[in-house]
């Protein structure tokens, strides 16, 4: 195995920063340049990591301490990143937001400080100068395993305004200014109830990840990036996998694709070969299945197409009526219901299999991790 490796976490201030399209300008140059680019992303989203697949080309994992305990994190790690020559974790809301306050439970900061790896801050400058280096300041001593090696400055008003931005730091004797994006709506990226618009449904094109890393050539500062973020791989533990095979059915279609690149891995190391399979398009559940995995989504979206294929309903009502397991969550729980009312009021038929019933809201009912 190489052991060679660079490796940071992209860090924010707060959500809405930046984070994703600095994340995805970095991913896509580091691919261009012809590395081998493994990404993840802190906490439970399922969106984001979407984005960073296209990015460069190679699938997102999850990276959770709250959820999954320092030791898997650092277990899924070591495995994700054996074969590559970069890894970029995507942070999760502010750096510190965590589970309670008062811990770095669940934070992005945790993350980085049990990987060991350094950490490049995003900052929404629109509107700051000078400021920008007091916040800095605070963030880069808050706690003292961060490791804070440069900051990029997201919505910058021009080049001279990012030249105000390093001089202020440079002053200060503060990690440096190590790139920025000058505010631009075409790097916008689309939002709605539970963040980002999935990719399948906000399609960037090629042309667009390829416009932007060329902004990340012309405006960040790789080669340092790339000199300060050197690491030495860790042997991953040896993983056993089971011969008996068995085949689970996993539904996965624009409204259900929420899912765990990890947990894939480890129904495939317990001897499950993943049939996937598409609750709107399809006509009936594949054959020889011992179970099925109904995963989560936006089934309020697609509440309608659901509705209309009643063939693929039937079909899971038989399953379950012959003795079928299902597992399902959260939007593959909805899906099992009576039914689901969208937030227009329009209730559509579900496959009636769970009593009870589904209904949108018009805001969030709450808002981070729950116990």
């Amino acid at each position: 195995m190489d052991t060679k490796l660079n490796a940071f976490c992209i860090a924010g201030t707060s959500s809405g920063d930046g984070k994703t399209t600095v994340t995805l300008a970095l991913l896509r140059a580091l691919y261009k340049r012809g590395l081998k680019v493994q990404p993840f992303k802190c906490g439970p989203d399922y969106i984001d990591p979407m984005f960073h697949n296209i990015a460069c080309r190679n699938k997102s994992r999850n990276l959770d301490c709250w959820m999954m305990g320092v030791d898997n994190v650092k277990q899924s790690y070591r495995h994700a990143v054996k074969d590559a020559d970069c890894a970029v974790v995507e942070g999760v809301m502010g750096m510190f937001d965590s589970s309670k306050p008062g811990s770095l439970d669940g934070s992005t900061a945790q993350v980085a400080a049990e990987l060991d790896i350094p950490v490049l801050l995003t900052v929404n400058c629109s509107g700051m100068a000078g400021s920008i280096a007091a916040l800095v300041k605070g963030y880069s001593e808050f706690y003292n395993k961060s490791n804070i090696v440069g900051v990029i400055a997201n919505k910058v008003g021009s080049e001279n305004h990012a030249s105000i931005l390093r001089e202020a730091l440079n002053i200060a004797n503060l990690p440096p200014l190590i790139g920025y994006l000058v505010k631009d709506k075409k790097w916008n990226l689309k939002e709605r109830h539970l963040g980002l618009v999935p990719a399948g449904e906000n399609i960037k094109s090629e042309e667009w990840l390829d416009s932007l890393a060329e902004t990340a050539e012309k405006c960040f500062d790789i080669d340092k990036i790339l000199n300060i973020t050197r690491t030495k791989k860790e042997e991953p533990d040896k993983i056993l996998i089971s011969k008996n095979k068995k085949r689970l059915a996993v539904a996965y279609d624009k409204a259900f694709n929420f899912y765990y690149e990890d947990n894939f891995d480890i129904l495939n190391e317990n001897g499950f070969d993943l049939i996937k399979f598409s609750p709107i398009n399809d006509l009936c559940l594949p054959e020889d299945i011992a179970g099925v995995y109904l995963g989560g989504g936006f089934p309020e979206i697609f509440a309608k197409e659901l509705e209309a294929n009643n063939s693929m309903i039937e079909s899971i009502k038989k399953y379950v009526e012959d003795g079928g397991r299902i597992f399902a969550e959260c939007g593959g729980f909805m899906y099992l219901t009576k039914s689901l009312t969208d937030r227009s009021g329009k209730v559509y038929k579900m496959c009636n299999l769970i009593p009870a019933v589904s209904k949108m809201d018009n805001k969030l009912r709450s808002l981070g991790i729950v116990k």
